[in-house]
């Protein structure tokens, strides 16, 4: 029996890659956000000096990370708008995912080193000024709250500028701890509580950095995007009437909210296979919001096997392709049921 191979590339009406804010708006709002910062952080490295204290200085610290990752966000941004051309056959989107690693991480070693200065502050508690700490972090608040105002305006879903709005937001709680610190010291001289509230700053950012380390992995390493089960999404595509199996699965995040699908379909011999691709792409795209796909439909064919007492049933076999299926293979299971259940080989 011949085979006849269908290729589907559907993209929908290209909302699922709409972000809901343009990229200009993007870069307006995450240069308010950068002025804010770094105009307040020259101010409190100056009076972190005078006060000698940790909490404000590693709130400086801080805001000096907060001014590299929105820089990073801004040129991750510009890089990604290039055109895909050339090798870079999806262009440079995954600037965007780099951005947000590299946020993640500069979180997690800020917190390390913060760690050990608390600590060591902690054992031997330097004399601190709880006016100008209690000052400093109450302005610093007012000036984060604006900040991270700014970044919320752009589009979050792109972990590029999440990465980039969880630095200015764990610096709002780092001010807020500072103020609550001075507080204490001014109002009891009990200098650790400075080196306290650091460590307080530091469990939010770790909390934080691990996020962002951890779904931007995600997304490198190709796993399918929260929310999406591959396993269940097979056995939703054979339950389309005509299908007979679908294998080769593949469910990606090519950057935020860009998810791509490819898969090979088999389906019933004299079925219409241009109505049963567009059948599939109208169902991911109503019920995962997947409207990049590639799929391949083929026609399966009867098989008899001796050794079975359900011989000449139709299965969905293809000759001479893909010796070793990639993933899960979701399959009508024969018999009186056919259709209501499903097989993974």
């Amino acid at each position: 029996m011949g085979h006849e191979h269908e290729h589907g590339h559907g993209h929908g009406n290209g909302q699922a890659h709409s972000h809901g804010v343009s990229v200009d708006a993007d870069r307006r709002w995450l240069t308010v956000a950068l002025s804010l910062i770094t105009g307040f952080m020259m101010i409190e490295v100056v009076i972190g000096l005078l006060a000698n204290s940790l909490a404000l200085l590693s709130d400086a610290a801080h805001m000096l990370t907060d001014a590299a990752s929105i820089v990073l966000a801004l040129t991750a941004i510009r890089i990604a708008a290039r055109p895909a051309r050339g090798k870079y056959t999806y262009g440079f989107k995954r600037a965007e995912i780099l951005s947000a690693q590299a946020n993640g991480i500069t979180l997690l070693v800020l917190a390390g080193w913060l760690t050990y200065e608390a600590i060591r502050r902690l054992l031997d508690p330097p004399e601190v000024t709880g006016g100008l700490v209690v000052v400093t972090a109450l302005v610093g608040i007012v000036v984060n709250v604006a900040a991270a105002w700014a970044i919320s305006k752009a589009n979050r879903s792109s972990l590029n500028v999440e990465g980039a709005f969880q630095h200015v937001l764990n610096d709002l709680y780092g001010f807020i701890a500072t103020a609550v610190a001075g507080v204490v010291v001014l109002l009891t001289g009990f200098a650790r509580a400075d080196a306290i509230a650091t460590l307080v700053v530091v469990a939010l950012m770790v909390k934080a950095g691990l996020g962002l380390v951890r779904e931007s992995g995600r997304i490198f390493l190709e796993a399918a995007p929260a929310g999406v089960d591959p396993d269940a999404l097979g056995r939703r595509l054979v339950e389309i009437p005509g299908v007979d199996e679908v294998h080769d699965l593949h469910v990606w995040q090519i950057t935020s909210g860009n998810v791509a699908l490819s898969a090979h379909v088999l389906v019933q011999s004299g079925a219409d296979c241009h109505g049963l691709r567009q059948q599939i792409e109208r169902l991911l795209d109503h019920d995962y919001e997947i409207t990049h796909t590639t799929l391949q439909v083929d026609h399966s064919q009867l098989v008899s096997a001796a050794t079975s007492p359900n011989a000449n049933r139709l299965l969905p076999v293809l000759e001479e392709h893909c010796d070793d299926a990639h993933g899960p293979v979701h399959r009508e299971r024969p018999g009186p049921s056919a259709g209501l259940g499903y097989t993974q080989n």
